[in-house]
């Protein structure tokens, strides 16, 4: 999982994406354009999608957390997948995630991505009840069977599952799992989870600990901010991956008052608002989520308009 700096300070081939592992580089956890009515807007996502990788990002997560999967038809799901495939021109770029109430059900969806020729699918524990390790093992290995990579997704917060470094290790050695989005914000995960299955690879889950992971050792970030601001986050996790401090740290520094919004519980409406800032069509979001107001409003505006007074984009 060690990452080292190329000659020219560009980011090591480990941490950029390939066809034969397309888990890895930026992956876009992608916002979905939503129409005054809800609806969802599928020639707006196409856009974006398009946009985000012309911006320097290397594929596109639909139908995760951010892209508001939980309130979703199954033919608006299905059809978000299709629309992110044919929009990145190659579906090795495109990373759905599968996760679903039940093992049998998140498994279609994974044979879905499949036959729509996706590279990977990302999968949540069982998250309606607290599962123990069998009951997690059994999970993923039920998912694998769709025979495309499974990237897991470690979300312990909103899951009530925490997917340890020894657990994530017996994941690996069944075969269930390529590579892990660690969202525990536990930097000192990394190295654990290196000593114990140093062939798993490391993505990073959340946006404000992107430079303590990608020192660590990650070769991929699974993103939320690149929805607004693609080229400067591309910019920024070359840099890291690459161990260019000089130019990350600074540039660190300036995006982290919006990064930091990856991990709240509002990060879906502060990264629509933003992309709405910048003209990215970001839109309204599905109830029970509601817009931002008050401070919470004012202070991603604000942080918004700082970065694009920057310079960033």
């Amino acid at each position: 999982m060690t990452t080292h700096a190329t000659p020219d300070g560009h980011a090591p081939t480990g941490a950029t994406w390939q066809p034969d592992r397309p888990w890895r580089g930026i992956m876009v956890a992608t916002a979905l354009p939503l129409r005054a009515d809800l609806s969802v807007d599928h020639d707006a996502y196409a856009e974006h999608v398009r946009g985000l990788i012309d911006g320097g990002c290397d594929g596109v997560v639909p139908n995760g957390s951010l892209g508001e999967y939980q309130t979703l038809t199954d033919e608006e799901r299905a059809r978000v997948v299709r629309t992110a495939v044919e929009a990145a021109g190659d579906g090795a770029r495109v990373m759905p995630g599968v996760g679903a109430y039940g093992s049998a059900e998140a498994r279609r969806w994974a044979e879905h991505a499949a036959e729509e020729g996706c590279g990977s699918v990302l999968l949540l524990p069982p998250n309606t009840f607290r599962a123990d390790a069998r009951a997690v093992r059994s999970h993923y290995a039920e998912v694998a069977r769709a025979g495309v990579p499974v990237v897991g997704y470690n979300n312990p917060f909103d899951t009530k599952v925490d997917l340890t470094p020894d657990l994530l290790a017996r994941l690996h050695t069944d075969g269930s799992i390529v590579a892990v989005k660690e969202f525990s914000g536990d930097v000192r995960r990394a190295y654990e989870i290196a000593e114990l299955a140093p062939d798993l690879d490391l993505l990073i889950g959340a946006d404000d600990v992107l430079l303590e992971l990608a020192v660590a050792g990650a070769v991929g970030w699974i993103a939320g901010y690149p929805n607004a601001f693609p080229v400067a986050c591309a910019e920024l996790y070359h840099a890291a991956v690459g161990g260019d401090l000089k130019r990350a740290l600074p540039l660190y520094r300036s995006l982290h008052p919006l990064l930091r919004w990856d991990s709240r519980t509002e990060f879906v409406q502060a990264i629509k608002l933003s992309m709405d800032i910048v003209g990215r069509r970001g839109g309204p979001s599905r109830p029970p989520r509601s817009p931002l107001t008050g401070t919470a409003e004012s202070t991603v505006r604000s942080a918004t308009e700082k970065a694009l007074a920057e310079g960033h984009r």
